[in-house]
């Protein structure tokens, strides 16, 4: 069984994080509250599933198993060195093609977003998935105010660079900083996604605080974090990924179980927190949404 696509999801069908894992009472501190925004009634717990199978991960999970090699290869690593981040003050720089260039303070920013809450499968590429209950909004809302230049078609998104913060940036695992980027078209999807928190609190720093991008039919990679840098762009550029290891990583990175990583197989992935693995979904369960958005190519060749 599925979980409900996120526009599906009533406010109304909320259940908070005790009522999964009967821990002590949940306290939400909205992220859009750290903000000094207004944000709904859902922000503040996790959607429930249609099925045991796909409940959201605990907050624990969620926070203690990441990919972020900013701060150390290692899974627990971002965990463990991720309180060297400081997440204010921060300005993001947007430029490129674009009407309203500029550095925008995070606060100024998101100021008038309407933060929701959003229950989205997330899949990495090494084979391990999680279920999570995200804050944000759509980043086609970011975007539209920016009012980016029809030439543009692609957005690309770019994470801080600073070793004394991010002690994995002093090595030379991959070449820094992070940069990854969309097709517009993709970036313009509703559910693509502009994070500010998870289980309705602030986003911790290790996954990716104070804002990050989430893609959910995309392998874990694509989405961005930490950011400092938007620009709009007319021709394809390089992400750090592709750059670094081209024939295992593409620059669309669906998610798509007939498409192996030269090293394994993406055929069957292991939801954390579960022993057997489970098969992959096409473009990771939401096909019927997206993908008329790559109709007529070769999904084994723009992998």
């Amino acid at each position: 069984m599925l979980i409900r696509r996120a526009l599906d999801i009533r406010s109304s069908e909320i259940t908070p994080e005790p009522l999964y894992y009967g821990r002590r009472e949940f306290i939400a501190a909205a992220s859009a509250a750290a903000l000094g925004l207004a944000a709904p009634s859902a922000a503040r717990a996790a959607v429930r599933p249609r099925s045991d199978d796909d409940k959201p991960n605990s907050y624990e999970d969620i926070t203690h198993y990441n990919n972020f090699y900013e701060f150390g290869t290692d899974k627990e690593d971002p965990a463990r060195n991720a309180g060297t981040l400081r997440t204010r003050p921060w300005k993001v720089e947007v430029a490129g093609l674009l009407a309203k260039p500029g550095s925008y303070d995070l606060d100024d920013l998101l100021r008038g977003q309407a933060i929701e809450e959003r229950v989205y499968r997330h899949r990495c590429v090494e084979g391990w998935s999680m279920v999570i209950p995200w804050n944000g909004f759509p980043l086609r809302n970011l975007i539209s105010r920016f009012q980016p230049s029809s030439r543009a078609k692609y957005i690309e998104f770019t994470t801080l660079l600073d070793p004394q913060q991010m002690p994995g940036q002093r090595s030379g695992v991959l070449p820094w900083p992070y940069v990854e980027a969309l097709r517009m078209d993709e970036a313009m999807h509703p559910l693509t996604l502009v994070v500010t928190g998870l289980y309705g609190r602030p986003l911790p720093n290790q996954n990716g605080a104070p804002l990050r991008i989430h893609v959910p039919w995309k392998y874990g990679f694509k989405s961005a974090k930490s950011l400092v840098r938007i620009r709009f762009l007319e021709e394809q550029p390089a992400n750090t990924w592709n750059v670094a290891a081209p024939n295992e990583y593409g620059f669309y990175a669906n998610v798509n179980p007939t498409v192996d990583h030269p090293r394994w197989s993406q055929a069957r992935e292991r939801r954390i927190g579960e022993f057997l693995r489970r098969p992959t979904l096409m473009f990771n369960g939401y096909g019927d949404q997206v993908a008329s958005l790559y109709a007529g190519m070769d999904l084994r060749r723009n992998f």
